[in-house]
């Protein structure tokens, strides 16, 4: 199993180019079983899960062409879906891999994937995915770790007026594919505001979708016959983004954070404001982070977007244990997402958990030992941890970062950090 070693205390300094969007490119590539007609998708960054994604469609058929692998653009054709089967051992690592549901009910009429795996973070139920499948006029059972869903008769989903009862942005993307090609109009209520959601809608216009709503919490459907291919390059990683922000700030660092969307970090850019970071927006690519003179403790809540990202908390945390005072960090979205605060303790961060509370003291002075990543965003918030550690830090279970951080050691390598992978042959993924 692969580790991080890092050592403390190094300035981060120079520039970072930022990959494309994990959580965009997967519903994008899943949007491929939509046509017959190939898609030509850009700027997918090289990550695990996109790995395991193109895996899962290969396995259905989907024929998947790269000039390398892992590569960066995918020329993706479903011109015949042979097998609607997405099955455990592909998907078991991986949540993302509910979005082929969608689209293979609407374009073959039945469905059977894996109910999915994916981070240690808490319950994500599927159940508002089923729920407005059925509303459109699936049947759906799920049966020995599988979801079968199928349209009687082998007919077309119908539209639909469906209600979320709460923001699910893989339920919202699943719907909104499965809505492309139903008869008739369906209306999203409370559906997710992510701009991965509407980087989404946009390639799915492209293929001839008719959407309108993106950006708001109503989607309006009109579904057509078909889908045809096209052309789409996937936005900047938000997630990415913000990590190196704070990989700045937490250094007293001088980062230029460049092919970037600075209109999707505005909750982040507040924040660190409020915490005595200064962030300039260069021009609508590129942003310029510099280290506060003194870290102000500031209190933090997540919520969905346009709100304060759950999967930048980690990270948003790792610069509070060097905050002078208090904060308070309040998780929303999920339940057990604080699995990274107790291998911060064991560092010397002062953290208090109390249910979806963390009260964070500071400044704290940490020291490098041996912690273990409990999923792909605690695994930064470990990292950033490390960087200003004093001492050796090794971080157990990177395979979690490898899944939605392209190239994490080497960029943080070329703006001074001293980290290397090594790979510990007594040691195996559990």
């Amino acid at each position: 199993m692969d580790k991080f070693l890092i050592k403390g205390g190094k300035i981060l300094k120079g520039q970072v180019a930022i990959s494309g969007a994990k959580n965009s490119a997967l519903p994008i590539m899943a949007a491929s079983l939509l046509t017959a007609e190939p898609l030509h998708v850009h700027n997918i960054p090289k990550v695990r899960d996109l790995v395991t994604m193109s895996k899962l469609l290969t396995f259905m058929h989907v024929h998947v062409s790269v000039k390398e692998f892992p590569s960066s653009d995918y020329i993706l054709q479903a011109t015949k879906l042979n097998d609607e089967v997405a099955p455990y051992e592909l998907v078991k690592t991986m949540r993302a891999s509910i979005l082929t549901l969608g689209p293979l009910i609407a374009r073959v009429g039945v469905a059977r994937v894996s109910l999915p795996g994916g981070c240690a973070i808490g319950a994500r139920p599927v159940d508002l995915h089923l729920t407005a499948l059925e509303k459109m006029g699936a049947e759906v059972e799920t049966k020995a770790g599988y979801i079968e869903a199928k349209v009687p008769n082998h007919g077309r989903l119908k539209g639909a007026h469906i209600v979320f009862d709460k923001i699910t942005v893989t339920g919202t993307e699943n719907i909104l594919m499965a809505a492309a090609l139903a008869d008739g109009e369906s209306i999203l209520e409370n559906a997710a505001r992510e701009p991965e959601v509407t980087d989404l809608v946009i390639m799915l216009r492209k293929m001839g979708a008719q959407i309108t709503g993106d950006g708001t919490s109503v989607l309006k459907i009109k579904g057509v016959k078909e889908l045809h291919g096209t052309d789409h390059t996937v936005i900047p990683d938000r997630i990415e983004t913000g990590t190196f922000l704070v990989a700045g700030a937490i250094t007293g660092g001088d980062l230029t954070i460049t092919n970037c969307a600075p209109d999707h970090q505005g909750a982040i850019i507040a924040k660190l404001n409020e915490a005595g970071v200064p962030v300039e927006v260069v021009n609508d690519t590129t942003l310029h982070v510099s280290g506060a003179k003194k870290l102000i403790a500031s209190d933090m809540t997540t919520e969905e977007y346009p709100g304060f990202a759950t999967d930048m908390q980690a990270q948003y945390m790792a610069l509070a244990t060097q905050a002078q005072g208090s904060s308070i960090i309040t998780e929303t979205i999920f339940e057990n997402r604080f699995l990274h605060a107790s291998e911060m303790l064991r560092m010397g961060a002062n953290i208090a958990i109390d249910n979806r509370r963390a009260v964070v003291r500071g400044p704290a002075k940490l020291t490098g030992t041996t912690v273990q990543a409990s999923d792909l965003r605690a695994s930064a918030g470990l990292v950033l941890a490390a960087l200003v550690a004093q001492g050796e830090t090794i971080i157990d279970r990177v395979y979690h970062i490898d899944r939605g951080y392209e190239l994490i050691v080497e960029k943080l390598q070329d703006v001074g950090a001293d980290i290397e992978r090594f790979h510990d042959p007594s040691s195996s993924a559990a």
